[in-house]
């Protein structure tokens, strides 16, 4: 099988190296301004491409990994989009977080132009996918996911088959919303503290000796402690959009959004006075009173 990669950032990066390196497959990308430096996988073999429909002509797997649903709908269906030039029996595998309603319309499109569907979104950092080891939450047909799991295994841990297609990423988006709700509180938590002058040390470690304990305390504690944002690279206006995904999915569901609510306008801070661009750990830093380092 040859693969197509769309969205080769801090997480496709690692795919597209991967995939090269580990699977042996070869490997066509979208040549994008968003895309990190591309030298390792052109050294590789990766070959660029202009256009996705240009992308999708050369592959039988194309992987997207762009922000969210409108670069998908884009890609998808757009101009010069995948629908227009894929393969008899091509499937995309959609690893981007996005609205569950969205993915159904896109998978409609790409069946309708004689490909399948997945929706496979990643629950881990791009350490795991610069390392191989991502975990994928995977939607759709057994039978298609069977069909690409040698090309997913080469740059995952674990792919579990979660259900149909697009509960893939409404799993993505429960996910995000407890993990990002989690760190959010912390934070706010750990700017109260640092305005309080307690030893961040200490801090720390009374959570983790209690019900603080979690995934979030760990991510967080070396920037509260060190301040090391680099264990979690992830930008805090894309926090804020996962966020606001969830609240939409659980509004079009008729579900409470009361903490989510709550989480989005503790996030919105932060974007609104143009720090979006940090990472997850500065809020920590960006709660503090005026915002205070």
């Amino acid at each position: 099988m040859h693969v197509g990669i769309i969205g080769v950032g801090l997480m496709g990066h690692g795919i597209a190296r991967n995939v090269l390196s580990r699977g042996g497959f070869g490997l066509s990308f979208l040549d994008h301004p968003g895309n990190q430096p591309t030298d390792e996988i052109r050294g590789l073999g990766a070959q660029p491409c202009a256009t996705p429909a240009e992308v999708a002509a050369a592959s039988d797997v194309i992987i997207l990994c762009v922000t969210g649903s409108p670069q998908v709908e884009a890609i998808v269906t757009g101009e010069n989009g995948l629908v227009g030039a894929l393969k008899p029996g091509a499937v995309v595998v959609d690893c981007s977080t996005a609205l569950p309603d969205s993915t159904l319309r896109m998978a409609e499109a790409v069946q309708a132009a004689g490909g399948a569907y997945i929706d496979a979104p990643m629950t881990r950092t791009a350490k795991h996918a610069h390392e191989g080891t991502l975990n994928l939450l995977a939607g759709g047909d057994a039978a298609v996911l069977d069909k690409v799991r040698p090309v997913l295994a080469s740059f995952t841990e674990k792919v579990d088959h979660v259900g149909a297609l697009g509960h893939g990423h409404r799993l993505k988006l429960l996910h995000n919303y407890v993990s990002v709700g989690f760190m959010t509180l912390l934070a706010e938590a750990g700017a109260q503290a640092a305005d309080a002058g307690v030893d961040p040390k200490v801090f720390v470690d009374v959570l983790a000796g209690g019900g603080g304990a979690s995934v979030a305390l760990d991510r967080l504690a070396p920037y509260i402690t060190d301040g090391n944002r680099d264990g979690l690279p992830f930008a805090v206006a894309n926090a804020q959009k996962d966020i606001d995904y969830y609240r939409a999915m659980s509004q079009e569901a008729g579900a409470q959004t009361t903490i989510a609510d709550g989480v989005s306008a503790a996030l919105a801070g932060p974007v609104s006075a143009g720090d979006g661009t940090a990472y997850v750990p500065e809020l920590v830093r960006l709660f503090r009173r005026g915002g205070a380092s």
